[in-house]
């Protein structure tokens, strides 16, 4: 039997904990199970040390200590869990921040709930998700900038490793890269973690990130 994933929903809304618990209960109970929940980033830490979930489930804008502090301690700290970051769309200043600190993923607030079991299976299974919606604020957040000067590590990469950066950048999936490639997955595999080593890269978010900032992918590319 598959083991479960454990998940942790931090949010300052009640209603918004009981309704995510909800949609994992009535959608997932057989593969997600809901250790606890958290109404600030203190909370969200504690708990995460304590508890030890795979997945935390945290909104952004909370107080005593907002998501983003919280992420920040969690992930600089001894077993880090996969973290799944609610934002909404008009209020996300700290977006490019977060993905900076590589958290697995994004998820809008106005987004329909049943994508939180999609992204929860994803980030544990050690992907990353972000909502389309989210990834055009952080490619709009490149355009008009200068260009960037050469991006470090870039010269230790062998040329296969390139490409399949490129277009990991692009947003393709690992199956979608080797068909672009003419390549099995797990030849795809192998290079984006030698990608992720070289870099020092945590995962598929810090790699758009990257893509974008270094200027091998330009606002618009597919």
């Amino acid at each position: 039997m598959t083991q479960r994933i454990r998940l942790l929903i931090a949010d300052d809304q009640a209603m918004i904990r009981a309704g995510l618990r909800l949609v994992v209960e009535a959608s997932a109970a057989d593969s997600i199970t809901v250790v606890g929940e958290a109404s600030d980033g203190r909370e969200a830490v504690d708990l995460a040390r304590r508890l030890r979930p795979d997945v935390l489930v945290m909104d952004i804008a909370m107080p005593r200590v907002d998501g983003l502090a919280a992420a920040r301690t969690l992930l600089t700290g001894p077993h880090p869990p996969k973290i799944v970051m609610l934002t909404m769309f008009d209020s996300d200043e700290h977006l490019y921040a977060a993905l900076r600190l590589g958290v697995s993923g994004f998820l809008l607030k106005v987004s329909p709930p049943e994508q939180l079991v999609a992204a929860v299976r994803t980030v544990a299974a050690g992907d990353a998700l972000i909502d389309p919606a989210v990834t055009g604020r952080v490619i709009a957040g490149f355009a008009g900038r200068p260009a960037p000067g050469p991006a470090p590590g870039l010269d230790r990469l062998t040329g296969r490793e390139h490409e399949v950066l490129v277009l990991m950048a692009r947003g393709l999936s690992n199956a979608e890269i080797g068909e672009r490639l003419r390549v099995g997955e797990a030849t795809v595999r192998t290079h984006v973690g030698r990608i992720f080593q070289k870099l020092g890269l945590r995962d598929r978010v810090q790699a758009v990130v990257y893509g974008y900032e270094s200027g091998l992918v330009e606002p618009g590319a597919r």
